[in-house]
Order: structure tokens, then C-alpha cells, then sequence
């Protein structure tokens, strides 16, 4: 692949429904994410940040504009493996217990069941989840299914790591670790990781910072250029 950036925007934009009814979720957004940033998307609920982080991860298709991966690959190629979205809602299945749930990525994408639980359990025991891999989701608390969930996504060993709310529908101390296990997992797999928040407890623990309001994205530098380590203030 190329050295450009992970994901690069272009005029990205979506919209929702038709006519009267249609509903403009992005406007014209103009981004890149590098590797190894630790960016923080700041805006309140229903401003776009949930979208945009969609579209970055191939989950969504623009209605206009367009979103790349110039260093990761085609479109198709990118769950799981190089782009791993950690949702904001519960996102566990049911049925499935914890181990089967944060391998079940890696088996659909083609790895031997065997191998795939291995890395899972990899995985869990990383966030210090040991113990729990026989759980169901509904004999978790909040925060165990939302670390239960990073370790899936930490499992298909992502260079790019999007987290959309991952904190806001937990208590403020549940939260606090849950951001501490996000940087830490950025921190041992080297991905990129992108948080969308409207908590500025969160974007103050990021290093760079961009806002969406309206549908509108703002960023603290221009595309093109490469990250600069600085403080996020939002």
C-alpha cells in the first residue's frame, strides 16, 4: 500500500431520504487521518460525527463526494482487519458468549474458528477481561460489554480504530476506563485511533481535535498535512 493517510475525504457528503423529507446528515467534509493520530471528533448528538465515522468505515456509501484508504486498500478489504469501528450502543450478540462474540469478526472474514478464538482470548485478556470469556452479553455490566467490545475490534488488529460515543451511555468513572482502554489499545496495535464525543473530558484526553456541527466538519489543519502532536481543546 502507499504511505499516504489511512482515510482520506473529498468533499464527502450524505444525505438521507428524498424530496421534502430528505434529511442532510454531512456536507462537503474534507479530512485525512494518518497513522498513529489520536483525534478526537467533538459535536452534539445528531451533528454527523455518527455518520462520518460510518462513511470512514466503509459501512455507509456518500450521496456525494468521496472516501478513499489510500493506505489500506479497497473498500472490500477493510473489515476486519485494517478498520475496526467500536459502536456506540450494546453491540454483542445475545447468543453468543464473550469469546464467541470477539472472534465471530474474524471467523466471517475467513480465519480458522481455532485461531480465531485464540485471538480472542488474546485479545481479552489484554483489557484484563480474563474470566469472562464464558459470559453471556446479559451477564455483563456496561462497562465489561463495552471492553468486551474493544477487545473485538482490538482482535482483527486494525491500523485504524474508530470509536463512535463509546462512553455515552456509561457512568463518568465507567467511562474514564473505557477511554484508558481505547489509548491503550491504540497505544499496542500502533492504529490510528478516532473517538467521536460530545464529552470534552474525552477530547481534552486526545491529542488533536476537529468539531461537526450541523453536518458541517471543521478541522484544526489542513488535509494534506502530516499530524502534529499537540493538545486538543475543545
Amino acid at each position: 500500500m502507499s504511505d499516504g493517510p489511512l482515510v482520506r475525504c473529498e468533499q464527502l457528503a450524505r444525505t438521507y431520504g428524498t424530496g421534502r423529507s430528505a434529511v442532510v446528515a454531512l456536507h462537503g467534509a474534507n479530512c485525512e487521518i494518518w497513522a498513529g493520530e489520536h483525534l478526537a471528533i467533538m459535536g452534539p448528538s445528531g451533528s454527523g460525527k455518527s455518520t462520518l465515522l460510518h462513511l470512514m468505515a466503509g459501512l455507509d456509501t456518500p450521496t456525494a463526494g468521496s472516501v478513499t484508504w489510500p493506505a489500506l486498500g479497497v473498500r472490500a478489504s477493510l473489515r476486519p482487519g485494517p478498520v475496526a469501528l467500536v459502536l456506540q450502543g450494546p453491540s454483542l450478540l445475545p447468543p453468543l458468549d464473550v469469546t464467541e462474540n470477539v472472534a465471530l469478526p474474524l471467523v466471517l472474514g475467513g480465519l480458522d474458528q481455532g485461531e480465531a478464538n485464540e485471538r480472542a482470548r488474546s485479545a481479552l485478556g489484554r483489557l484484563d477481561l480474563t474470566g469472562l470469556e464464558d459470559k453471556l452479553p446479559e451477564e455483563l455490566s456496561g462497562g465489561q460489554a463495552q471492553r468486551v467490545a474493544i477487545a473485538r475490534a482490538m482482535a482483527q488488529q486494525p491500523r485504524l480504530l474508530l470509536a463512535d460515543e463509546p462512553s455515552g451511555q456509561l457512568d463518568h468513572a465507567t467511562a474514564a476506563v473505557v477511554i484508558d482502554v481505547l489509548l491503550e489499545a491504540a497505544a499496542q496495535t500502533g492504529s490510528a485511533l478516532v473517538i467521536s464525543t460530545h464529552d470534552p473530558a474525552v477530547s481534552d484526553r486526545l491529542s488533536r481535535c476537529w468539531t461537526v456541527s450541523d453536518g458541517r466538519l471543521s478541522v484544526d489543519r489542513a488535509p494534506e498535512t502530516p499530524p502534529q502532536e499537540e493538545p486538543c481543546s475543545a
